[in-house]
């Protein structure tokens, strides 16, 4: 048996049909669940997992709250907030998050300073990470504050922190993150902490762009 791609050996291994992807003997096993999307506005201080160890509040929480079944697709750290998926289609939150993918993130940023357009071309050429080298598909200087500024940074990959990290690669640290697109889902103006349905059309988009058929 194979659970989102790994094979599972050890017992009492466990798995959700309708949120994890499993096979047995190389055959999909369908759950008889309903599949459903919800676009959740995640706030700060958020953890984006459906338990936390140390009580705080998390994702979890919000989906209890809804009485929904479903789990939050990929992640946002504890300091961003924004756009997150929420479903228990494990074959299109698989496609979503699978690295060769390449569904475009849309981000607004807080910077701790103003970067020059020397340091902008950087993003979009290469920084270098320990996980390996990264670049920004688009990025543009939203707005200046004083010695700070905010900036929209669209990435093509969903490293962990890994905005956060391109910008401390080039000396510049993020003080506020928020997600406001995933390929073509846009937050909107869906308020902090709410969360809603996707509609019908939203959900053929996510099928259409991953490849998902049904």
């Amino acid at each position: 048996m194979t659970v989102n791609g790994k094979v599972v050996t050890a017992l009492g291994s466990r798995a959700i049909p309708g949120v994890d992807h499993i096979k047995l003997r190389g055959k999909l096993i369908h759950g008889d669940r309903r599949l459903e999307y919800y676009l959740f506005n995640k706030p700060t201080g958020c953890v984006t997992t459906m338990q936390d160890p140390e009580k705080r509040f998390c994702v979890g929480d919000v989906v209890r709250a809804m009485n929904r079944s479903v789990v939050p697709v990929g992640r946002l750290d504890y300091a961003s907030s924004g756009l997150l998926l929420l479903t228990n289609d494990g074959v299109l939150a698989q496609k979503l998050t699978h690295a060769r993918a390449q569904i475009e993130r849309t981000y607004h940023a807080k910077l701790s300073a103003v970067p020059s357009e020397a340091v902008l071309e950087r993003l979009r050429r290469k920084v270098f990470l320990a996980d390996g080298p990264a670049h920004a598909v688009r990025v543009r200087k939203l707005r200046s504050d004083g010695n700070k500024a905010w900036v929209e940074i669209v990435i093509a990959e969903g490293r962990n922190r890994q905005v956060r990290r391109m910008f401390e690669a080039v000396g510049i640290l993020v003080e506020k993150l928020r997600r406001t697109k995933m390929g073509p889902l846009t937050l909107g103006r869906l308020a902090t902490g709410d969360a809603r349905r996707l509609e019908q059309s939203e959900i053929d988009e996510l099928r259409a762009v991953t490849g998902r058929k049904s």
